[in-house]
């Protein structure tokens, strides 16, 4: 079963003070081999599927098809598994609150204003701030945190995704409909941007695991099974789709635009939340890395979703989405030999 129950501070007795020592440390090779061991499997797989794509194999309707499978069902199942058999006071950390929420809120500003600093509408300047904050944590950060930190990463990975399915997606639905022709109400907003979140399964299958939770329940033997089955199918088939939807959503971007984009995402944005999970709130440890890791994540589709869906920036959030997807090899191995 997944939770925090058993041990929720297994990496506590190992986090020594910088420049301290306490014995024996590990050599550089061993962590660096650690880290491939880690990044390679996932990076591979998004190589596979955007390779495969690229060499006809994998033709849109099965993008899509995979797409909709890792949406609707092996994501679900992870999410709802995972919230199911929490213990509930496992959820209070506001800490984790603090460090993710102002990891968005301080690029997500800073891109905004040099957004409209520059001229842009205000729909284009939130599908551009969304992009240099929306991280992959779906399709990249559940796997990633769990080969990286085991399942003590899986409940603060959990919340994490509620949080960018949620508040940061309403946000920028709202202010991409504030600024479409005919200026809807704000009641009218409101509607839409509700239909969206309740319609959306990655955030309805985590708050249905909670309530399973709340209440007491146990899963019968046979439904806990089944969502196990079934929820190992979403870290491969999620990081192909990955791979799958690269190759599809590549078209020509002002690279000045999608390089200031990107260094927002892989680089401020796990910067503010290093400095506030480490240095400004207290975490389990796990937790703290967790929120780091998931903040240094490339730029998710959903950004591009959105970018589609409202004719805005369709051409800078696929680029962003190309470019920090293949840096973030990088600066995502460097980050994980720093945290392991």
């Amino acid at each position: 079963m997944v939770g925090l129950r058993r041990n929720p501070f297994p990496r506590l007795v190992r986090r020594t003070k910088v420049g301290q020592n306490h014995g024996p440390q590990l050599s550089k090779a061993p962590v660096l081999l650690a880290v491939l061991t880690i990044a390679l499997p996932v990076f591979g797989l998004i190589l596979a599927g955007f390779v495969t794509a690229r060499l006809g194999g994998l033709r849109p309707a099965a993008t899509e098809a995979l797409n909709m499978f890792v949406v609707y069902l092996a994501l679900p199942a992870v999410l709802f598994h995972a919230m199911a058999h929490i213990n509930p006071t496992d959820l209070a950390h506001p800490g984790l609150l603090a460090a993710f929420g102002g990891a968005i809120v301080v690029p997500f500003i800073l891109s905004m204003g040099m957004s409209r600093w520059s001229g842009a509408p205000l729909g284009n300047s939130t599908i551009q701030a969304l992009g240099a904050t929306f991280s992959n944590v779906g399709y990249m950060g559940i796997p990633l945190c769990r080969m990286a930190f085991g399942d003590a990463s899986l409940v603060p990975g959990v919340i994490i995704m509620v949080i960018t399915a949620c508040p940061q997606f309403a946000v920028a639905v709202s202010l991409l409909e504030a600024d479409r022709p005919g200026r809807p109400g704000v009641r009218a907003i409101a509607s839409r941007v509700s239909r969206a979140l309740v319609r959306n399964p990655l955030l309805v299958a985590p708050v249905a695991g909670l309530a399973v939770a709340l209440v007491g329940w146990e899963l019968p033997v046979a439904v806990d099974r089944f969502l196990l089955l079934l929820g190992a199918a979403a870290t491969p088939c999620a990081l192909v789709a990955t791979g799958l939807m690269l190759s599809e959503t590549v078209e020509r971007f002002q690279y000045l635009l999608v390089g200031r984009l990107v260094i927002l995402k892989l680089l401020v944005k796990p910067a503010v939340a290093w400095v506030i999970a480490f240095h400004l709130v207290e975490m389990p440890p796990a937790w703290a890395e967790t929120t780091v890791l998931m903040a240094a994540l490339p730029t998710g589709a959903g950004a591009f979703i959105l970018a589609r869906l409202y004719g805005r920036e369709a051409a800078s959030t696929s680029g962003t989405i190309l470019v920090s997807t293949i840096l973030s090899f990088a600066t995502l191995s460097v980050l994980l030999t720093v945290l392991t």
